[in-house]
């Protein structure tokens, strides 16, 4: 899948490598495990050299970090309860939704055989699940918890209310009419890119109060975005996109 315009850095390159630090948020170390998290089987040079055992330990990882904050921020919940939410957190379709979010196919390293279109589901959640062990052993136990809660406390609050589509944009609607007896408006502020890879930067707006913006890989997915910033400043908590 290389849909990248013809200027962007080659992937594996330095100047990629920074490109994918500064989207996910953390800077390594060692990027020579960043190279290793985001090399799938088929563009190693060996099964040793891919992003496999990285998969193996990330998936031990995330585990463990979400069900310590479902622990600390469900204290009433049931171990029934806790292990349903944990179940659709930490589900494959979950990892490769994130994956995507962050354009990890942007950087991924593959092989020539693996097909242009739409990577599979299991090839994107293996590359979050690499990329947080990845900043486990680079950074520690802590710097994969933020990693991992900066995306995924808002899945788990939404699994937690039993929303599970991610439809940030109805939940803000109904958050609007509550609190404002109004619905949120939402305007293109930016695009960037070429046509067959355009980025559109979107705020949300209910009355007179403005959110902050998005970016996102189509107008649906900035307003996504742009919404969850809302709840988000709304909720009185930080919000996970930066404009």
């Amino acid at each position: 899948m290389d849909h990248l315009p013809s200027d962007s850095p080659p992937r594996g390159s330095e100047p990629s490598l920074q490109q994918c630090q500064r989207r996910i948020g953390y800077q390594f170390r060692n990027p020579a495990i960043l190279t290793q998290a985001l090399t799938h089987a088929s563009g190693a040079e060996h099964r040793l050299a891919s992003n496999e055992r990285l998969e193996f330990l990330g998936d031990a990882v995330l585990g463990l970090v979400v069900s310590e904050l479902l622990y600390h921020h469900y204290p009433r919940q049931l171990e029934g309860e806790l292990t349903r939410i944990k179940s659709i957190v930490v589900s494959r379709r979950m990892c490769a939704k994130i994956a995507r979010m962050l354009g990890l196919d942007e950087f991924l390293i593959l092989g020539k055989g693996l097909p242009e279109e739409r990577l599979p589901l299991s090839l994107m959640a293996g590359v979050f699940e690499s990329l947080v062990a990845a900043i486990y052993l680079d950074g520690g136990y802590e710097a994969a918890a933020q990693f991992v809660r900066r995306f995924l406390l808002p899945e788990i609050e939404l699994a937690a209310q039993g929303d599970l589509g991610g439809n940030y944009k109805s939940l803000l609607q109904q958050l609007a009419q509550q609190r404002f007896h109004a619905v949120p408006a939402y305007q293109v502020l930016e695009e960037r890119g070429p046509d067959h890879r355009k980025s559109f930067k979107v705020q949300a707006q209910i009355r007179e109060e403005v959110f902050p913006p998005a970016w996102g890989r189509n107008k649906k997915e900035a307003e996504q975005r742009a919404a969850l910033n809302a709840l988000s400043v709304l909720q009185g908590k930080p919000t996970p996109f930066d404009s």
